[in-house]
This record gives C-alpha cells, sequence and structure tokens, in this order.
C-alpha cells in the first residue's frame, strides 16, 4: 500500500486501487451475464405442442378406478403418475 509523506497510507491510491477492482469485477460480471443470456436465447427455439390426447370411454374408466386406488393407498403418487401416463399414451 502506498503511504502519504506523512507515513499515512494515501486515500486516493486507495481509493484508485478500489474502483480498479470494482471495473474488473463489473466488466467480468456483464462478459457473464451477456454470454449466459446469449446460450438462452439461442436454445429459445418455438416447440410444437403435443396432441392432446383422446379420451375414450374406456380411458375415463380405467383413470377413475385408477384414482380410487390412489385414495384406498393401493397405489403411490408415483405409481398413479407412471399408470396414468400409460394409459394416456396408449
Amino acid at each position: 500500500m502506498r503511504r502519504s509523506r506523512s507515513g499515512r497510507p494515501s486515500l486516493i491510491g486507495s481509493a484508485a486501487r478500489t474502483a480498479g477492482r470494482t471495473a474488473i469485477i463489473a466488466g467480468t460480471a456483464t462478459a457473464v451475464v451477456g454470454a449466459v443470456g446469449g446460450s438462452k436465447q439461442k436454445s429459445a427455439q418455438p416447440v410444437a405442442a403435443a396432441p392432446a390426447p383422446v379420451l375414450t370411454e374406456d380411458k375415463v374408466t380405467q383413470l377413475q378406478k385408477l384414482a380410487e386406488l390412489q385414495q384406498a393407498g393401493v397405489l403411490s403418487d408415483e405409481e398413479f403418475a407412471n399408470l396414468k401416463a400409460q394409459i394416456l399414451a396408449g
């Protein structure tokens, strides 16, 4: 640390070092944000929506039975979700 003629630390030198550090940090942060923002913009492609599943009377009945089994504690939430997805996909 630079000292003034009086032997005390120089306030101007200290302020200049602090300003320099702040500029470096701000520049780095700006570069990182720009890089992250740019990669998000490139990956933001429009996605076609999946077609809505066709619900037949049979599928509705199966889903109702699954819901009853889940409410009775026979099926866990995870099992219910997996079986529901299979019914809707098939």
